[in-house]
């Protein structure tokens, strides 16, 4: 799930998402509640959070330089805001291993 999605431009920006759009991952290694903290963005906005119990791995490929994708993967309607954006993020396969 999106974590802090009720906190940030989701919720007027929410009749405009569709299930596989694009997001973006941005490192805010500086973040003074989670040094490993990962903000996800939709077309510039920001929206959200990788929520801190999975983002370990996260920031450590996409500290090494690793080319990480995400998309929306579900929409819902709900009141609870961790239930509203599910998304995933994808590393293709690297192409000159065998």
């Amino acid at each position: 799930p999106l974590a802090g999605f009720q906190f940030h431009a989701g919720k007027k920006l929410w009749p405009r998402m569709r299930v596989g759009d694009a997001l973006v991952l941005v490192r805010e290694p500086e973040n003074v509640h989670d040094p490993l903290a990962i903000r996800v963005e939709w077309q510039g906005q920001h929206i959200g959070y990788v929520p801190r119990r999975e983002n370990r791995d996260v920031a450590r490929l996409l500290d090494r330089g690793a080319k990480l994708f995400a998309r929306i993967s579900r929409l819902a309607e709900s009141r609870d805001p961790w239930a509203r954006v599910r998304f995933e993020i994808l590393a293709p396969l690297d192409e000159a291993r065998p």
